[in-house]
């Protein structure tokens, strides 16, 4: 269905038609949560509150964006805000002096096992990973968004998200790698 038909909806009184938005980007939007505060309960209530400040403020939702990014926008900051106010650090760490080179012959490795397997290595890989890119690669590749769009959800620089995405990709490999590696031996 037509999101601009829903959102007119909501604003004209049908409460009902915003159970679209909570179906179609709950997952994510747990996901995105949790890829920041590391913990599933928090998780579901930081995006539990997003839902509610977007019901609240659907009326600022310009049509002319994709309300995914809007939305996602607002579980980015409540997130960042809980962790924030739950005392831990809310602040990305550079992790530039990390990088090292990195061993694509890995991903071959990725191709042989089965989509079930392949989803659980994604997941425990990203696990592993610094929330910061963690979250921008689950936003590029798993929820498929431009940089662009990302640019948006988290305020970051699209020079500096184009940055911590090559790092990420080279530490995801990294880890994939290692982790192939001990199930080899």
């Amino acid at each position: 269905m037509d999101e601009k038909l829903k959102i007119k909806q909501v604003l004209k009184g049908d409460t009902s038609a915003f159970a679209y938005f909570v179906d179609t980007y709950q997952d994510m939007a747990i996901t995105i949560a949790f890829r920041i505060c590391g913990n599933k309960q928090d998780a579901e209530d930081i995006v539990q509150n997003a839902y509610v400040k977007a019901f609240h403020n659907l009326h600022t939702f310009r049509t002319d964006s994709k309300f995914s990014t809007w939305f996602y926008r607002i579980v980015y900051n409540t997130a960042l805000t809980h962790i924030s106010s739950s005392g831990f650090s809310t602040e990305f760490v550079d992790y530039q002096q990390m990088d090292t080179e990195s061993s694509f012959s890995e991903w071959d490795t990725l191709e042989r096992i089965n989509e079930q397997e392949k989803k659980a290595v994604i997941n425990e890989t990203l696990e592993k990973m610094p929330k910061d890119e963690s979250l921008l690669l689950t936003l590029y590749y798993l929820e498929e968004n431009s940089v662009k769009d990302i640019v948006l959800i988290t305020g970051l620089g699209e020079s500096n998200i184009k940055v911590k995405l090559h790092r990420a990709r080279k530490r995801f490999a990294d880890i994939i790698g290692t982790m192939m590696h001990y199930e080899k031996v």
